[in-house]
């Protein structure tokens, strides 16, 4: 009589579609565990893929509510953590560090998807050390230990939760930790503080960084002089900057921080910061460097609640909210009005 393996239910597969929007982790034919960003950016086919939540021991909180007692473990698995953006991947290694903080002899392996960006990729090579072992997918299921804490965060982007909570708390609550169990302090990514950052010793200056991951979160270009001019003016410094602007006391350090490592440190010594970019502020705020951020499409409680020295400047776009991306004509048209609106009130870059 055929019976089917112990660890797995059997499912139908996902459909082609279904399997790169699944909110969790995929499970090959061969019972690899598959990154479903791998498979896209590949341009793989992905039918006969299964999600991975269907095999016993694998947690999804996204599946079933979930609640771990660290202090009963000696090992965790966190499969296709932490996403494949400079900002997620901060905020994830921040709830990933206050957990190693209570439990410090917990030993930490992260699954990664191994098409995720290279500047992305250097991060967790930073953060390994201290951290835990750093593996890249696919792996075969049989490869995790069985008995050890196995968490799926794999696809967080299309989890319902991602949208409805302030992120730190989002990776707490997906690694079952309730995020109230963890003061405000250890949600401020000041395990950045750690890493090996390049030597950088320049004269004091003010930094902007205009650019995020999608143009309808960005600031638009339109404005990137008048916002240097007006640090220039409140800070009577030299302003760094990612990004060509026209602008005499304006330098372009794009060719300077050809490493993560780079970009980091540039943020870690800025006397002030200005960005859209939440992977920069997420940076200052591990080095308590003043900022002002904006903020779009997201209200600023969802990535800047935490961050004692951010002033966080709201720039509505009606009809816009909670877009995670858009590089629409008419998108960046309203981005754009809706900028030049507030410029052109009594606005100061400084609280």
């Amino acid at each position: 009589m055929f019976t089917l393996p112990k660890k797995i239910c059997w499912v139908n597969p996902l459909s082609e579609v279904s399997a790169l929007t699944h909110a969790g982790s995929l499970l090959s034919p061969n019972d690899e565990i598959v990154a479903p960003y791998d498979l896209e950016m590949d341009d793989a086919l992905t039918s006969g893929f299964r999600p991975l939540s269907m095999v016993q021991g694998i947690l999804n909180a996204a599946t079933a509510a979930l609640a771990s007692d660290y202090a009963l473990h000696c090992n965790l698995h966190v499969i296709n953590g932490m996403g494949v953006t400079l900002g997620d991947s901060i905020i994830g290694l921040t709830a990933l560090f206050a957990i190693k903080k209570r439990h410090p002899s917990l030993g930490i392996t992260l699954y990664r998807p191994a098409r995720a960006p290279r500047y992305v990729q250097r991060l967790y090579e930073l953060a390994a050390p201290p951290l835990g072992k750093v593996i890249e997918l696919p792996v075969a299921l049989d490869s995790l230990p069985p008995g050890d804490l196995k968490i799926d965060i794999g696809n967080h982007l299309f989890w319902p939760a991602f949208a409805s909570l302030p992120m730190v708390d989002f990776f707490l609550w997906a690694l079952g930790v309730p995020p109230s169990d963890v003061p405000s302090a250890d949600k401020r990514n000041r395990w950045l503080q750690a890493l090996p950052l390049v030597a950088h010793e320049r004269e004091p200056y003010v930094l902007f960084c205009p650019n995020a991951t999608t143009p309808v979160r960005s600031i638009p270009p339109s404005m990137h002089a008048e916002l240097i001019e007006r640090l220039w003016r409140e800070f009577g410094l030299p302003v760094a900057g990612f990004g060509a602007v026209d602008h005499p006391h304006y330098t372009d350090v794009t060719p300077l921080a050809p490493d993560t490592a780079d970009f980091v440190a540039w943020i870690r010594h800025a006397r002030y910061l200005v960005t859209s970019d939440t992977a920069a502020l997420h940076i200052a705020a591990g080095f308590d460097v003043p900022t002002t951020a904006f903020f779009t499409t997201i209200p600023p409680s969802m990535r800047a609640r935490d961050y004692t020295n951010c002033r966080a400047v709201s720039v509505p776009l009606p009809g816009l909210d909670g877009i995670q991306a858009s590089s629409r004509a008419t998108d960046l048209a309203a981005l754009e009005r809706a900028y030049a609106m507030l410029l052109a009130g009594e606005f100061s870059l400084t609280p």
